[in-house]
């Protein structure tokens, strides 16, 4: 599988994982029981779908070998990385502040 994985989440939401020094995940993450991320194939389509029009919105960027992923099926068949625990932070994840374009929708810089 991959070894670079992504999540993106409120600007808000990761200021207040690395103060603590984990992210126990966004309320759709607690909601479904694990913390959702994307390969970067998949993220386009999860920006269209799950943050269209949405505001200060950070990408973070992990090794998934550092964290316990299960890869399962979800949108269309698709295999995703799920998380079933909190997400403990080290410092290493790379972010970047997304911006919209002109048709609302993320711009994902990588």
């Amino acid at each position: 599988m991959k070894s670079k994985i992504y999540k993106i989440c409120q600007i808000q939401e990761w200021t207040k994982a690395k103060e603590k020094g984990f992210y126990a995940g966004s309320k759709i993450d607690i909601s479904d029981g694990f913390i959702h991320f994307s390969t970067q194939e998949q993220l386009v389509t999860t920006a269209k779908k799950h943050f269209k029009g949405q505001k200060n919105l950070i990408l973070i960027e992990v090794d998934a070998k550092t964290l316990q992923v299960k890869w399962e099926p979800s949108r269309g068949g698709d295999v995703f990385p799920h998380l079933y625990e909190n997400w403990n932070l080290n410092g290493s994840e790379k972010t970047w502040e997304l911006l919209l374009d002109d048709n609302n929708n993320p711009i994902i810089p990588i």
